[in-house]
């Protein structure tokens, strides 16, 4: 299989017993994917069965260390395609880099399997919509890994935001003051023996490999990555979007930023300060990225603002807000508890009701999507008009040709998912 299931074979997928466990198989488990094992694995009615990763060695020191604190094996596999195929699994967990996200979501839909799918959702526009569709299109439950959607707190904290607590609110912020070091100068090397680099790119144009690019750092490579607005950032354009009532992308972005201090091989910005405007909603986003020195804004260093006619909100991190009601800005209510976002995903794959789910995948389409219009204004240095119904930029070809990626066969988003 080059890539996923056909429709017919959704009937064969099993039916899962009131008491079975749900069988998990995470893919990616260098990074984020240790977190999935890890929440997965809390679970009482699901379990990692089966662990992907096109680094042989990164496979199998994750394996020693899942057998050895859970006390049971787990399947490994190199290539994710044969993942799909494997029909004793029912559901993917995706923390693959950037660029495979989309697309392992949608062979995973049309393999028959629900998704978790790790922030951004996709690495650019069109295949974020193609998600949506695919999801929609196989009725699968794709669970978007924007945790603080589950935080009791944050549900709480849009609550009061609709009923009128902090007045009308027309403005958001999202605050990414995150310390990221310079990465240095890699030289290109051919590819280690451990490494399926074939596989590890993917859809993206191939490369020569580099210690630049892999592992981490493939963050601030354009051709896997999307900077810090779309790395730790997506929590933060979802809580824009989230708190501020707005469902739809904006008409207006504006992107400036840069590299400032260090000479070394990042190509996304270090320092990033975007504006996008809603002109009929009478609402304005403004998003920052900074990456070094810099102070915290009301406590927050990651988090986001929110501003009404009578007062602020800020969210700190994940998991907590603060309000502070007029001119001499008075506490007004506080409060810090967490969720268990893989605990929801999984509620939602028994009930199969997408209303049950914190973040479905529209979240991941339209918060990833935000971030993205922020980059593509910023890589091409104007202010852009969008529209919102189409999804393209208007009378702007430069921009619209970065809505969508040029796909490596066979690693491919087809228009007709």
């Amino acid at each position: 299989m080059a890539g996923g299931a056909a429709a017919a074979q959704l009937s064969t997928r099993r039916a899962l017993g009131a008491n079975e466990k749900i069988q998990v198989a995470v893919l990616g488990v260098n990074g984020r994917g240790k977190d999935h094992i890890q929440g997965f694995m809390k679970q009482p009615d699901a379990e990692v069965a089966l662990i992907c990763d096109p680094d042989s060695e990164v496979l199998a020191k994750r394996k020693q260390e899942f057998e050895a604190k859970y006390g049971k094996t787990v399947a490994t596999e190199t290539d994710l395609r044969k993942v799909f195929d494997n029909k004793s699994i029912d559901a993917v967990s995706v923390a693959t880099p950037n660029h495979w996200h989309a697309l392992a979501a949608i062979w995973a839909c049309q393999a028959g399997k629900d998704v978790y799918v790790e922030k951004p959702g996709a690495h650019n526009i069109w295949e974020g919509r193609k998600l949506v569709e695919a999801a929609h299109k196989y009725n699968r439950i794709v669970q978007h890994g924007v945790q603080l959607r589950s935080s009791e707190a944050l549900q709480e904290a849009v609550g009061l935001l609709r009923k009128g607590a902090i007045g009308k609110v027309y403005m958001s912020r999202g605050l990414v003051f995150r310390w990221r070091p310079s990465i240095g100068n890699k030289p290109t090397e051919p590819a280690p023996a451990h490494i399926d680099y074939n596989l590890w790119t993917g859809p993206a144009r191939m490369r020569a490999f580099s210690r630049r690019i892999v592992h981490y750092n493939w963050h601030w490579h354009w051709d896997y990555g999307n900077g810090d607005v779309g790395n730790q950032g997506i929590h933060e354009t979802d809580m824009c979007m989230w708190g501020l009532g707005v469902d739809t992308l904006p008409s207006k972005v504006a992107s400036m930023g840069g590299k400032f201090l260090f000479d070394d091989d990042k190509e996304t910005p270090e320092v990033q300060t975007t504006t996008y405007l809603y002109p009929e909603e009478r609402k304005m986003i403004q998003f920052e990225v900074r990456h070094w020195c810099t102070n915290s804004e009301h406590g927050a260093d990651v988090g986001n603002l929110f501003y009404g006619s009578e007062g602020f909100m800020v969210v700190k991190g994940y998991d907590s807000y603060e309000i502070f009601l007029g001119q001499k800005r008075e506490k007004g209510p506080a409060r810090k508890a967490g969720g268990d976002h893989y605990a929801n995903f999984i509620k939602a794959m028994r009930s199969r009701k997408t209303a049950d789910q914190n973040g479905p995948v529209e979240t991941a389409h339209l918060a990833s999507a935000l971030a993205h219009m922020g980059n593509i204004s910023y890589r091409l240095g104007r202010t852009l008009t969008f529209d919102a119904v189409n999804e393209r930029f208007v009378g702007d070809e430069d921009a619209n040709a970065m809505v969508k990626r040029q796909y490596r066969p066979p690693f491919v988003v087809p228009d007709k998912v």
